[in-house]
């Protein structure tokens, strides 16, 4: 099967489309012929590479993918050949403390495709039956790949740890990103006053049409935590999604009520910076950290998605072997939602 590989860690250069081997399925396993990926900036690390992530190359990219059920491995029971799927990328053992409570994202040995494993940049796939949600067939391919790992994160983040009420506010850093993009339309859904940061006038105009009630652009309130205070009657916001980390965390802390949660699934800039603890114990703070989410969160979205009540932002589409291309537009950050990659028959 062909596939985007790495054989090693670097820039642009490295990415690969080549031959590879396909997997089979094993026990409990199904194979996915893969109809539609999309990109993550998880693709751009590991691509980079980081110490302590090992990998065995050569390495295929990419956490998001549906498709069609192509073969059933043993003991596999709830699939038939030919069903259209989408597959959760965040892999579970099924069979330690945590999976077997539900909290599967919290596994003793998890795995993230495209991450610490193959990944869905390829013809072929197999994963856990467990794993995949069957896809109505007025869904596309390429809209349900590019929802899966954006939606089940910000899901888990907003609403299972965060636990956003109706009525609540929430600030969003950042305008045009995938999980951002979520974020927006799920805290809408829940019912709150959604406030969003972005650095451009097209980025804040993609987050108004998503429902964002107030718009922040940073390129011209570089003190958007004041614009907040003020924008909130000197209250500041209930909840606070901030994926970037190092420039934009202080600020955030100064931006939030008392009592407030920021959340983060990420870190976009730098993962280091420094914290004025006392915004923390002065304004009783919470920084909630989460990452993917357990199997039933991402079953409780996507069916969102199949509804119609959420909706994935596509930037463009790409085929399989210009996702080098791809990779750059993601890279340099010209992107407005999601970069879809179409998957050859």
């Amino acid at each position: 099967m062909r596939a985007i590989v790495l054989t090693e860690h670097g820039g642009p250069d490295v990415i690969q489309y080549e031959e590879v081997p396909r997997p089979e399925p094993g026990s409990g396993e199904v194979l996915v012929h893969l109809r539609a990926s999309a990109l993550n900036r998880l693709d751009l690390w590991v691509r980079e590479g980081w110490p302590g992530l090992n990998l065995h190359f050569p390495h295929i990219l990419g956490a998001d993918g549906a498709g069609d059920v192509a073969r059933l491995g043993e003991n596999v029971h709830d699939f038939s050949i030919g069903d259209r799927v989408v597959i959760d990328a965040n892999i579970g053992c099924g069979a330690c403390g945590a999976c077997l409570a539900g909290n599967d994202n919290l596994c003793e040995d998890w795995n993230l495709l495209g991450e610490t494993i193959a990944g869905t940049l390829a013809e072929y796939i197999s994963v856990p039956a467990r794993n995949l949600l069957a896809i109505p067939d007025t869904i596309d391919y390429g809209h349900a790949a590019a929802a899966s790992l954006i939606f089940l994160t910000a899901w888990h983040s907003l609403i299972t740890r965060g636990n956003l009420q109706a009525g609540e506010s929430v600030l969003v850093v950042g305008a045009s990103g995938g999980v951002n993009t979520a974020s927006i339309q799920i805290a809408k859904f829940a019912g709150a006053t959604v406030y969003v940061v972005g650095s451009n006038t097209q980025k804040l105009a993609l987050a108004e049409s998503l429902g964002a009630d107030t718009l922040i652009d940073r390129s011209k309130e570089a003190r958007w935590d004041k614009a907040i205070w003020l924008a909130t009657n000197q209250r500041g916001v209930d909840v606070i999604v901030n994926n970037v980390g190092a420039g934009t965390m202080p600020l955030s802390l100064r931006a939030a009520a008392k009592g407030g949660r920021i959340l983060t699934v990420g870190n976009t800039g730098n993962p280091i910076y420094e914290i004025d603890h006392r915004y923390l114990f002065a304004k009783h703070l919470s920084i909630i950290g989460s990452t993917m989410s357990p199997i039933e969160d991402f079953r409780t979205v996507m069916g969102l998605i199949f509804r119609g009540k959420l909706k994935v932002v596509i930037d463009r589409r790409y085929p399989l072997q210009a996702t080098a291309d791809a990779l750059q537009r993601l890279e340099a950050g010209e992107q407005l939602g999601k970069i879809v990659i179409d998957i050859p028959t």
